[in-house]
């Protein structure tokens, strides 16, 4: 069978969302008609899409002078924190990258700390102000794909 023919047939009739919408029978669907209420995605496209998020904050974070300069532990951090709220709500944390520049890791975990986002996000940002302040990763549970 020649796909090529047959994911442009799909793509034709069944369109190409980019976005989330709910089809004419009321399922979540994104795609070219991925019915999301009863397929979902496997684990396989989730880490794809994981993956591609990465890069993503990667890029956006990287032509950032104190960024650049961190360990990659500490970048791990920063790139966790932009994954949870986005690089706009990363860049608000003003204290925390004022800190950053000085090299003062207790004041930067404590501007983490002192957020609604750490009230929000709980033992996240205690495991990530921890890992700041130390510059040792303080480790998740290993993931098993």
């Amino acid at each position: 069978m020649n796909n090529d023919i047959l994911t442009k047939n799909l793509i034709a009739d069944e369109g190409l969302r980019l976005k989330p919408y709910t089809d004419t029978v009321g399922k979540l669907t994104i795609g070219v008609g991925r019915n999301l209420n009863d397929e979902g995605i496997t684990a396989q496209e989730a880490l794809y899409l994981l993956n591609n998020d990465i890069q993503r904050i990667e890029k956006e974070l990287a032509p950032l002078p104190n960024f650049s300069q961190l360990s990659e532990t500490r970048q791990r951090v920063i790139t966790e924190m932009a994954f949870n709220i986005g690089f706009e709500g990363v860049m608000e944390f003003k204290g925390m990258w004022k800190a950053i520049q000085d090299e003062d890791w207790d004041s930067a975990a404590n501007a983490m700390l002192d957020s609604l986002w750490a009230r929000e996000v709980g033992q996240r940002a205690i495991r990530l102000a921890t890992t700041m302040r130390t510059g040792t990763d303080v480790m998740q549970e290993p993931l098993n794909t």
